[in-house]
């Protein structure tokens, strides 16, 4: 059975997110609600779909670090 890229990705991702969310949870406790978290977390996972596997997990969460701090900043 040949399984998709797509399938294969998308439970990596899956994982890469939700482990994102729950770090940034932590760090922006009392000041960013879970699902502003996760939405920006997500939306930098899709921004940096492009550079390599090894890479991504420590750049999804340095994106949506500066973006959470731009947003405490903002508020």
């Amino acid at each position: 059975m040949i399984r998709s890229e797509s399938t294969d990705c998308s439970s990596s991702d899956d994982v890469l997110v939700s482990e994102a969310v729950q770090r940034l949870e932590r760090e922006f406790r009392g000041s960013i609600h879970r699902g502003v978290i996760a939405g920006v977390v997500r939306r930098s996972r899709h921004e940096l779909d492009s550079p390599s596997a090894g890479a991504l997990p420590e750049l999804v969460e340095r994106l949506a670090r500066q973006r959470l701090l731009q947003h405490v900043t903002a508020n």
